[in-house]
């Protein structure tokens, strides 16, 4: 998905960037608002913002050619929201442009939109509606996170469609790239999906009252929920 340094002529990587700004812009005004108001999330926003940063660095060979990665976004705005999730991403990609060459300068506003932006605002809206039925969170949070890590890589394909239309056309374009990714990303994504029920799972378990109060779960504790956040508070 990141797209690396330089790839992307003008003036693409500069609308990219204009773009997504504004957005980060009112994560970070989020993060603060929400550090503020709940002093005791600032351990489970680093811990997501881990988790991002190592799940998204794993570049996995590709049968094409290419490379694919799980993103980790889907999972961090199920907890925070689309903006919040925005913010960490930033500092994500940029540690990974300057750190792993993995992406780049010119083109983060372009990888802060896919991963950073369309996806996690595709996971929050699909957790958001999984939230009004009566299925198993556990359904919602597989959706949420496999729909978010695939619609990364189509922003992503349209991108680099837009930026390289093959023969003038910028389906044909989008159609060549999306291809190269598909074959790896849809069972990545499936994974990515496994793997955030299981976290979520635990974060149910073992800070429950946090989920709550950030809007995640509205599900009345468990005996066993109240006492491991009891235990974890002493």
């Amino acid at each position: 998905m990141h797209i690396m340094e330089g790839f992307l002529p003008s003036p693409w990587w500069q609308i990219w960037w204009a773009i997504s700004l504004p957005i980060v812009a009112y994560g970070i005004y989020k993060v603060a608002k929400l550090t503020k108001k709940m002093p005791e999330i600032k351990p489970l926003l680093a811990l997501v913002g881990a988790f991002v940063f190592v799940i998204s660095a794993l570049k996995l060979p590709s049968v094409t050619g290419s490379s694919s990665h799980p993103t980790g976004t889907g999972f961090s705005s199920i907890l925070f929201g689309p903006a919040i999730t925005s913010a960490i991403s930033v500092i994500v990609l940029t540690f990974q442009a300057l750190l792993l060459a993995h992406g780049g300068i010119t083109t983060l506003g372009a990888n802060i939109f896919s991963m950073g932006i369309v996806g996690p605002a595709i996971a929050f809206a699909i957790w958001w509606l999984f939230k009004k039925t009566r299925l198993n969170p556990s359904i919602g949070v597989f959706v949420a996170v496999a729909a978010a890590d695939l619609m990364t890589y189509i922003t992503t394909a349209v991108q680099l469609g837009l930026a390289f239309p093959t023969n003038g056309s910028v389906f044909a374009s989008f159609v060549t790239f999306f291809s190269i990714y598909a074959i790896t990303q849809i069972p990545l994504a499936i994974a990515e999906g496994i793997i955030a029920v299981l976290l979520f799972n635990f974060l149910a378990k073992y800070k429950g009252s946090i989920l709550q109060k950030l809007g995640v779960l509205k599900i009345p504790l468990t005996n066993t929920q109240n006492e491991a956040d009891s235990q974890n508070a002493v």
